[in-house]
């Protein structure tokens, strides 16, 4: 995007639908877990206009730049939770308290 010969604007998207109910399967799932059990649902944070589907369109994003998604949901989630479940490893060390910057 940076390199690209004229500025513009890029929406970086799978172009696929996903629910939160979705995306809780597949990280809870990737645990062996059943996020039923763990996640409680409150209406006090719906907002009063809520769109029922949002579906990133990166056709900009190819056409001009060649990019197309590689990561889908199910293995966005798996990454992030691995990435949490290797986080709560070093919970408390100077690993994950101190920034490396």
């Amino acid at each position: 995007m940076l390199q690209n010969d004229k500025p513009s604007d890029y929406v970086l998207a799978t172009g696929q639908a996903a629910t939160i109910r979705d995306f809780l399967d597949h990280s809870f799932g990737h645990l062996g877990l059943d996020w039923n059990e763990h996640v409680e649902f409150d209406e006090r944070y719906l907002r009063p206009t809520e769109v029922d589907s949002l579906i990133g369109d990166a056709t900009h994003a190819h056409e001009q730049l060649g990019w197309q998604a590689k990561t889908m949901t199910p293995e966005l989630a798996r990454i992030m939770v691995d990435a949490d479940v290797e986080l709560l490893k070093h919970e408390g060390s100077h690993w994950i308290d101190k920034p490396t910057f």
